[in-house]
């Protein structure tokens, strides 16, 4: 566990380089679906976006979420920190808590209008690949931390606990949100524990009741207990339309306009309104 502390600035970076370039080959070699959107530019945009959010976090807050685990362990601040359990049984049961704050925050997103108006510019993406789990305005991202920072100190979440996690959600993100078309029998297997990407495509889909499911990132067992799982999307994933109706589906957001997104309006036709 010292060595995950003592190494954490080299995994998580390293671990999120090797997927994005391994997942990237593996999107050209057995696609789920046939590209819409140039892969260029959506891979300049996307990354762009998830540089500015860094930069941003950086800047606010230094600490960050490990930050604020090390100083509540310090002083001894938190649930964890004040009951006497075993430290393996409280890092899963960090972990888990964790997944399900980020289920909940999701679909928070969702349900409360002007924080959809910020996580809608996600939902923007023509046709998903592998980058686009990166793909979210840096207000949301602050928002996110935040919560994040204070249920890590309300709870007392380990420092090695918040480092697993993240590398977690940051790995299985950029998996889920891939085009990559699984071998039956694995993708029947990883859909019992984890959101697949032919899970998590439902999500993207246009039509606004699978918009509004299957919010889990890393396990799908939250989105099954509370209601919001759908195991297969309306039409299949070849002839799926990704995106949001008001955004139409002509052309993909640049920089800037996906930066201004949640400050402008933008036309919904009557019969396809989001509720």
């Amino acid at each position: 566990m010292n060595t995950i502390i003592e190494y954490e600035q080299y995994i998580r970076p390293g671990v999120f380089i090797a997927l994005l370039v391994l997942l990237g080959i593996a999107e050209f070699l057995a696609p789920l679906a046939k590209r819409r959107e140039s892969h260029l530019h959506q891979w300049f945009t996307n990354l762009a976006m998830v540089t500015i959010d860094n930069i941003i976090l950086k800047l606010l807050f230094p600490l960050l979420a490990v930050g604020v685990a090390n100083y509540a362990r310090e002083n001894g601040i938190g649930l964890f920190n004040i009951i006497n359990l075993p430290e393996m049984i409280i890092i899963v049961l960090s972990v888990l808590l964790l997944d399900l704050l980020i289920y909940g925050q999701h679909v928070m997103m969702h349900q409360m209008p002007i924080l959809w108006r910020l996580h809608r510019m996600h939902h923007s993406e023509l046709g998903l690949n592998v980058t686009s789990a990166v793909r979210f305005h840096p207000i949301e991202i602050i928002i996110s931390m935040l919560i994040k920072m204070l249920f890590v100190l309300i709870m007392g979440i380990p420092v090695v606990a918040v480092i697993i996690f993240e590398v977690i959600l940051n790995g299985l993100a950029l998996f889920n949100h891939s085009n990559i078309k699984l071998p039956s029998p694995v993708e029947k297997i990883l859909r019992t524990t984890f959101i697949t990407p032919e899970i998590h495509w439902i999500h993207h889909s246009e039509i606004v009741s699978e918009t509004n499911s299957n919010y889990g990132f890393n396990l799908c067992f939250w989105d099954k207990i509370f209601g919001t799982y759908i195991d297969k999307p309306t039409l299949n994933c070849e002839q799926m339309r990704q995106g949001l109706t008001e955004f139409g589906f002509e052309k993909p957001l640049n920089l800037i306009e996906l930066l201004a997104s949640p400050f402008k309006n933008y036309p919904q036709p009557k019969s396809k309104k989001k509720t």
